[in-house]
């Protein structure tokens, strides 16, 4: 069936392969390129929709797996769907399950996944299209079709055939789909293999789906095969549909898939670095727990305008580590998400000016000397 598209993209400048552009969404427009944060139970974990807010968060990711054990899309939906649920009025986009179907090692069939729930080890079994129903329960506006990853590397044969089933999954979910104000996209395999990248695009591309995520990368290829993978999907998808990378959220990893054409991305990566006491730096990433920050009076990026890097010093954030204060982990989040999101601002406006490529060597090479150097202090 074809419906009016309810999530749509517009391009608005160019600089080579890297695009900025809107993202139009039933709970407002995005401006690309732009980052997720992952809020995995309903919540970006230390922080609330006040503080998402506040450092630029725009469009927050949930995940379908464990919303729909605890505590139950339809529980949600009686709620008052998810944007009510969690306190978040901008637009939402649910993962299916399929990347916890690979990470969990969920048995596939050409049904579905059977996996045991993480919670309290019930047995479920998800099919493509009970993910889309689940899906249009938990009410996001932008649900994802159920896919197979695999790790990587894989031979060949492994690859394809994840391909191909993740195909015909998502034409079953195509034909599934019924809520007008959702849109559905699909995923585009077929591992770090260039050739099965470009196929599954092309197919997947000729589908009636709203847009297209980049899956199963990040999950063990080197980074060459990963750009050259990112490359051949993008080639292989229609220019006037959103491109989203799922799984990624590094600054090198980000201008990468930029420069490559990919307009929107999720991670756990800011927050997961937060919580360790690592700092996400326009000098380099480094570590708040070493020693030589226990009297340093200086914020966390001299560049950042976040209310950590306003509010508090290293030798604080360090004090603060060394006590085990809960705090910390909010306030580096807040850091590390305000960071990310300044970042792509940031690279948004080099593609207006034509100046992409310039800002992405400019970037990568003032970061290096300063990670090489925080990793080498005691």
């Amino acid at each position: 069936m074809t419906l009016a598209r309810p999530v749509t993209y517009q391009c608005s400048a160019a600089d080579g392969a890297a695009r900025r552009g809107r993202l139009l969404t039933p709970h407002g427009a995005v401006e690309t390129p732009a980052f997720m944060p992952v809020a995995t139970r309903a919540s970006v974990k230390g922080l609330d929709s006040h503080d998402l807010r506040a450092v630029g968060t725009r469009m927050v990711l949930a995940n379908t797996y464990h919303l729909m054990l605890r505590p139950g899309s339809g529980r949600i939906s009686a709620l008052g769907g998810l944007h009510t649920f969690m306190g978040w009025d901008g637009p939402i986009l649910t993962d299916s399950g399929g990347y916890q179907a690979f990470s969990l090692r969920a048995s596939i069939t050409e049904d579905g996944c059977g996996f045991k729930s993480v919670y309290d080890g019930s047995q479920h079994f998800l099919t493509p299209e009970q993910a889309v129903l689940v899906q249009e329960e938990l009410g996001p506006d932008i649900a994802m079709v159920l896919d197979v990853c695999i790790g990587l590397p894989a031979p060949r044969e492994a690859v394809a055939e994840a391909m191909e089933r993740t195909l015909r999954w998502a034409e079953r979910s195509v034909r599934i789909r019924s809520r007008e104000d959702q849109a559905l996209f699909g995923i585009v395999q077929g591992g770090a293999d260039p050739d099965l990248r470009y196929d599954s695009a092309r197919r997947t591309a000729e589908l009636d789906l709203d847009g297209f995520g980049i899956g199963g990368l990040s999950v063990g290829e080197d980074l060459g095969r990963r750009n050259e993978s990112v490359e051949a999907a993008v080639a292989g998808l229609p220019a006037g549909a959103p491109r989203y990378f799922m799984g990624l959220g590094d600054t090198e990893g980000l201008l990468d898939a930029v420069a490559r054409g990919v307009d929107l991305f999720d991670c756990v990566w800011p927050t997961r670095l937060a919580r360790h006491g690592k700092v996400i730096s326009s000098e380099g990433d480094y570590n708040i727990r070493l020693a030589r920050f226990a009297g340093d009076d200086a914020p966390l990026d001299p560049d950042c305008p976040c209310l950590t890097c306003r509010t508090y010093s290293r030798a604080y954030l360090r004090h603060l580590a060394n006590t085990r204060e809960l705090s910390l982990s909010r306030l580096l989040s807040i850091h590390n998400l305000a960071a990310t999101h300044r970042l792509l601002q940031e690279a948004r406006a080099a593609i207006t000016a034509g100046a992409f490529a310039e800002f992405h060597r400019r970037v990568v090479a003032r970061r290096r000397p300063a990670a090489e150097d925080a990793s080498r202090s005691p």
